[in-house]
């Protein structure tokens, strides 16, 4: 008579039971629900509470440990934390590595630096590469930029890294911040630099009250087409450089115009 096959163990495979896979499987996808309804209730509440940004992104991000806490945590009790549990771990383990890429690696690790090193922190006004804008959130994958069109750029942790950052955070103190924005006007030589230096005095010193400190500025080159100056604008909430900046280019230009186009004596 011939043997009669085997049968295959409840455990599976690689010792772990089908049951349990299944339990861990679902306990993940509770962890990664109870993560965004967490985060989202957080953030209404900050708003409602007036928190301040940088307070209400680490809030997010100290219940978003919690709930990966816990999400171990219950998939170890129900492993048992023995040799299935290993194996279990394992499999998982070697599923996500062989899944992910090198840069979703790297994002990740990028993220934990920045958040150690922390260049920027939620509410400053900085510039990333090209993008630039109001630091929103800043995650484990991703930061989050509001830009001056109200559009929100999510920029990899990992691209961040190899940008330049520029972060216009001017002075700090516990309740209070103060933004120096630099930003370039350039002109013809069909007006003197006197009229220029006139025209730059009269503007800025008509936003000396409605500015924590008085706009100033300075000749950044000269060539034989064109005059390039350096304004620097002092705000205490970035958001005004949204409104400010094309304003006072704006006026700028039009007194200029002004003076171009009168007649000469």
């Amino acid at each position: 008579m011939s043997a009669s096959p085997t049968p295959i163990p409840a455990a599976g495979i690689l010792g772990v039971s089908f049951t349990t896979i299944l339990e861990i499987v679902v306990i993940a996808l509770i962890a990664v629900a109870v993560e965004r309804f967490v985060t989202r209730y957080l953030s209404h509440f900050a708003k409602r509470a007036n928190f301040e940004p940088n307070v209400a992104n680490n809030l997010a991000l100290f219940f978003r440990i919690l709930v990966l806490i816990g999400a171990i945590v219950a998939i170890s009790r129900i492993s048992g934390a023995n040799s299935d549990w290993i194996l279990s771990v394992s499999a998982i383990g070697g599923a996500a590595v062989g899944f992910a890429s090198q840069k979703t690696i790297g994002n990740f690790i990028a993220g934990i630096f920045l958040i150690a090193a922390r260049p920027f922190k939620v509410g400053n006004y900085v510039r990333i590469g090209t993008v630039e804008g109001i630091v929103s959130e800043i995650t484990i994958n991703y930061t989050k930029i509001l830009t001056g069109a109200n559009n929100t750029v999510s920029i990899s942790n990992l691209q961040i890294l190899d940008r330049d950052i520029t972060n216009f955070l001017f002075e700090s103190s516990r309740n209070y911040n103060l933004y120096c924005y630099t930003f370039e006007i350039g002109f013809d030589h069909s007006v003197t630099s006197e009229i220029l230096n006139q025209l730059f005095n009269e503007l800025f010193d008509s936003y000396s009250r409605l500015l924590p400190r008085r706009p100033s500025y300075m000749l950044n080159r000269s060539t034989a087409v064109d005059r390039v100056y350096l304004i620097y604008l002092y705000v205490d909430k970035p958001q005004d450089i949204f409104t400010l900046r094309p304003r006072i280019a704006d006026e700028v230009f039009q007194r200029w115009d002004e003076e171009r186009t009168k007649p000469k004596k």
